[in-house]
């Protein structure tokens, strides 16, 4: 029996793992109607990724969904090396040059991410559909036909506006458009979890240099549980008993004492691929996640990645479709989200070398160079900053971004080198946070699912293009006005933003007279730059796709 149904939902999304179920979420917190469907009979049970970086914090802060989680995790700041029972080096975490309110990573189960995310669908009356799977698609210039296949064999045409295919790295999505994942496949590793008996710190990830191999030591929230990777033998999967024997022996040996496993709880031998796609949207469809770009684990990339590009498409899909943007913003999410993925792939494609450390000279080189690193302080710090810019997320920008306005060179100039330039996060550290009246009131601004338009005053006061652009746009862009003083809001007008030490507008401001900071909805800065009575500041909310609203339209 076939069955062919329109309407409901106008956004149908394929695959409900934590990047469908991120994309779903912040459609529908924006007010757009989904569906969410997945061929598998039910949420996943078994472990998989579990590190969650300092970026996607920020992102789930955005979300309102980051107290859940952090109630669920274990904060990890830490990597500690070990080769025969010898502590050789133990790297700490510096985010002195890329501040965040989250300087560390959360160790939770993805499978708990998932459960979040489903229960805030829920509270919104979506829930998601197992058991159906999308076997083919119309991607038409209007519309995409779904052709959906139930559980129970019931075959199902569905007509939604836009798709988005968060199917994993075997997308049946992807596969349907025509679009080729391209990149190679390498090595294969074993993956555990499993209860021991250890005093090892548990805010440190331990890893483990052998006569043959490594293995690496992930912590779980709950007491007693570490995720396991040997990068070497990978045999005896279906014989649990053989494997919790080799982990006892390789631990022991990296830890120069007895190490007794007491429970593997899942095993798992899987191949390290490095493949993306070169384009994230085709027509009225898009690609996220693994379904677009498929990383080793080695340094937690891909769910965290994935989990980015959902937030990322979600805003911009909202607006086109509440009418707040032009149609053009939606491919800037490909043009964005690519070059991601290629830095990525890179970054990714390091830290399994480094973590998997097949060099020969390994054993004689690993001591004499840890041991050097822990002389020599600043070049310690050094790397370690390099290793947070690589795997935190922090460090990437969109300053090439067809959405990124530069501002004029003299501007530019008067920011310094080590100001937020167009592109860059907009964030600031814990201690900022907790003594600044200001960036409290920013990051709080971040949460609003809209842009966000800080405006500082010249010695003439706030100039009207501010109001009328308050006025047109107030459906896509909260304006707010920077005054040391606290003030009150003037009638129907922007609203004010106390900052009384003058620290946002000291990291923001551009030159003296009249200027503003434009914030896109992922808290990255799409504009900075002075403003004049002219049709300036319209013709930069223009520049990023953004419309005013339409006569006589809801405010």
């Amino acid at each position: 029996m076939s069955t062919r149904t329109t309407g409901g939902a106008v956004v149908l999304v394929a695959g409900a793992g934590p990047v469908g179920l991120t994309t779903a979420y912040e459609l529908v917190r924006r007010g757009v109607r989904v569906r969410v469907v997945d061929r598998a009979t039910g949420p996943a049970t078994t472990s998989r990724a579990t590190a969650t970086h300092a970026r996607t914090l920020e992102v789930y802060h955005q979300m309102g969904i980051l107290p859940d989680l952090l109630a669920l995790g274990q904060q990890v700041e830490n990597f500690t090396m070990h080769r025969a029972g010898r502590v050789l080096t133990s790297l700490g975490t510096d985010y002195s040059r890329i501040p965040t309110r989250f300087p560390f990573t959360l160790q939770v189960d993805q499978v708990l991410t998932e459960q979040v995310l489903r229960e805030r669908l829920a509270a919104a009356d979506v829930d998601v559909e197992w058991g159906v799977s999308l076997e083919r698609l119309d991607n038409g210039p209007d519309s995409v036909t779904a052709h959906l296949r139930h559980a129970d064999g019931r075959a199902e045409e569905y007509g939604a506006q836009w798709l988005v295919g968060a199917d994993g790295a075997h997308s049946t999505v992807r596969k349907q458009l025509g679009v080729e994942l391209l990149g190679d496949s390498s090595e294969r590793w074993m993956v555990a979890d499993a209860f021991i008996d250890t005093e090892l710190p548990r805010d440190s990830l331990h890893w483990m240099h052998l006569s043959r191999g490594t293995i690496l030591m992930v912590p779980f929230p709950e007491p007693g549980k570490w995720r396991l990777l040997d990068t070497d033998d990978v045999g005896d999967e279906e014989r649990p008993e053989v494997v919790r024997a080799r982990f006892e022996a390789k631990m022991s040996e990296g830890l120069g004492r007895p190490v007794r496993v007491k429970e593997l709880t899942w095993t798992s031998v899987f191949t390290i691929r490095q493949r993306m796609v070169e384009n994230m949207r085709s027509g009225r469809c898009f690609l996220a996640g693994d379904a677009a770009h498929v990383h080793s684990p080695a340094s937690g990339q891909g769910m965290n990645t994935g989990i980015q590009d959902g937030h990322n498409l979600a805003w911009k899909l909202a607006a086109v479709m509440g009418g707040q943007a032009e149609e053009g913003l939606l491919d800037t999410y490909s043009a964005e989200r690519v070059p991601v993925g290629e830095i990525l792939l890179g970054s990714t494609r390091t830290a399994t070398r480094l973590i998997a450390l097949r060099n020969a000279a390994a054993p004689v080189l690993l001591p004499v160079g840890t041991a050097l690193l822990n002389l020599l302080g600043p070049l310690k710090r050094r790397l370690e900053r390099k290793i947070l810019h690589g795997m935190s997320g922090l460090a990437l920008h969109y300053r090439s971004s067809p959405l990124t306005v530069a501002p004029p060179a003299a501007a530019a100039a008067g920011s310094g080198p080590d100001g937020v330039r167009p592109g860059d996060r907009v964030a600031c550290s814990d201690e900022e946070l907790s003594s600044s009246a200001g960036w409290r009131a920013v990051c709080a601004e971040l949460t609003d699912p809209r842009w966000t338009l800080l405006v500082f005053p010249g010695p003439g006061g706030v100039p009207d293009a501010v109001g009328r652009a308050h006025e047109a746009y107030r459906a896509a862009v909260s304006v707010r006005v920077v005054s040391a003083a606290e003030t009150a809001a003037a009638g129907d007008g922007p609203e004010p933003l106390h900052d009384p030490q003058d620290r946002v507008r000291n990291a923001l401001r551009q030159g003296a007279g009249p200027s503003c900071a434009l914030i896109r909805p992922d808290g990255y800065l799409a504009a900075l730059g002075p403003l004049d009575e002219g049709a300036g500041l319209e013709n930069l909310l223009r520049r990023v796709h953004l419309l005013p609203a339409r006569p006589g339209a809801a405010r």
